[in-house]
């Protein structure tokens, strides 16, 4: 009995690797929290710049 449960889990694995790398990525691509945190900085500026702009003239 444990030589089929073996057998058939290695199988399985195998199965499993298959499939896996012909499926799609569904999630997205991972951003570090650096880069998430420059982007927020980037897009921040440009909306406070015409903000600030306005009153200081």
């Amino acid at each position: 009995m444990n030589r089929k449960k073996k057998i058939n889990s290695i199988l399985k694995k195998k199965a499993k690797r298959a499939a896996a790398k012909t499926s799609t990525n569904k999630k997205p691509k991972y951003i570090p929290k650096g880069e998430r945190e420059q982007q927020q900085v980037d897009a921040q500026p440009d909306s406070e710049a015409g903000a600030d702009s306005s009153p200081s003239e």
